[in-house]
């Protein structure tokens, strides 16, 4: 059975979502992990120097619990699959299935920051689109807890790219891709690149 992890990483409001729900859709066995279901509740989100709550930082995260949500999926992906209600082929059944492929999807905008998340990728993406366009985005998106005003410039930005200075000195194998690009060819391209690579594994 051939387990295969990837990372849909990126920019806020790149794309990373749209991406992820069409590609779970068309390849097989796929499961899903989204790390915005890993923030730490609102009142544990520290202050920091900036005046903002530190919402785009790991420390927002529980990233223990990401790991071991993911650890959980490499140990078992059918089980994992339906306890968390995705479709499992018939023949997953037959643990020693020859040539079955399972999918897990990572999403996220700091997936690439974390070294014991980091060693589960078979395949990283990396979304970016530039600053006017990504400010533009955010400022038309309806969020939760809404952005208090000068956060973009003041914390979200300068956040992203520390972390992408970061994750670029890593060298991780991270392919990047264009958020500026038509979501229909984002998609074209990550799914047959993954089509690709799982043949070549097959």
């Amino acid at each position: 059975k051939m387990k295969y992890i990837i990372g849909i990483g990126g920019i806020t409001n790149g794309g990373k979502t749209t991406l992820t729900d069409r590609l779970v859709k068309v390849l097989p066995n796929c499961c899903v992990v989204h790390q915005d279901d890993f923030f730490k509740p609102p009142d544990q989100i520290e202050v920091g120097e900036d005046g903002y709550k530190q919402w785009d930082v790991i420390t927002s995260l529980d990233m223990e619990a990401m790991v071991n949500t993911i650890r959980g999926w490499t140990e078992n992906p059918v089980k994992f699959a339906r306890s968390h209600g995705m479709p499992v082929s018939a023949s997953s059944d037959d643990e020693d299935e020859e040539g079955q492929v399972h999918i897990l999807i990572v999403e996220g905008f700091l997936l690439y920051n974390h070294k014991p998340l980091t060693d589960f990728f078979n395949k990283c993406y990396y979304i970016t689109i530039p600053y006017e366009e990504c400010k533009q985005r955010r400022s038309s998106r309806q969020y939760t807890v809404p952005d208090p005003p000068g956060l973009f410039d003041g914390h979200v930005w300068p956040m992203y790219l520390k972390h992408r200075n970061e994750m670029e000195d890593s060298c991780l194998p991270i392919e990047y891709l264009s958020g500026l690009m038509s979501k229909d060819d984002i998609f074209t391209c990550v799914h047959e690149d993954i089509q690709n690579t799982l043949l070549n594994c097959l």
